[in-house]
Parts: structure tokens; C-alpha cells; sequence
């Protein structure tokens, strides 16, 4: 296993997660706002596939949960 590529894919997912928490507020419409987060839940998923070759699927959509909770939590 890379350590430094599996720490480098939660560093990734933080920040999508980041970003979905402050990215469009206010007034954005619903459609951008929604395609705005559905863009960073694409990349996670990608991420969780790539994250899944180093830690197993189940690894990885633990991980993954546990980032979201500490972001959004």
C-alpha cells in the first residue's frame, strides 16, 4: 500500500467536502447549486474507486464516510 497516495486521496476528499460546504450559498439557484455539488460528489466517487485499489471497498467507503462526518459533522 502507498501511504503517501492514500493520504493524498483523503487530502483530495476533504477538500471536495470542503467545498461542497462553502461553495454556493445564498441566492444561488438550485440548478447551479445542485450541479455544483453533484461535480464534487463525482470527483469523490472517483477518488473512493482509485482509494478502493490501496484499502479494499470497504476501507474506502469507511474513510470516506468518516472525512464527510468530520467536515459536515
Amino acid at each position: 500500500m502507498s501511504e503517501s497516495k492514500v493520504e493524498e486521496l483523503c487530502r483530495r476528499i476533504l477538500e471536495e467536502y470542503e467545498a461542497m460546504k462553502h461553495g454556493p450559498t445564498g441566492f444561488a439557484l438550485g440548478s447551479s447549486k445542485h450541479s455544483f455539488i453533484d461535480a464534487r460528489l463525482k470527483c469523490i466517487d472517483s477518488y473512493h474507486t482509485e482509494l478502493a485499489k490501496y484499502i479494499g471497498d470497504q476501507k474506502a467507503t469507511m474513510t470516506i464516510c468518516e472525512l464527510y462526518r468530520q467536515v459536515m459533522g
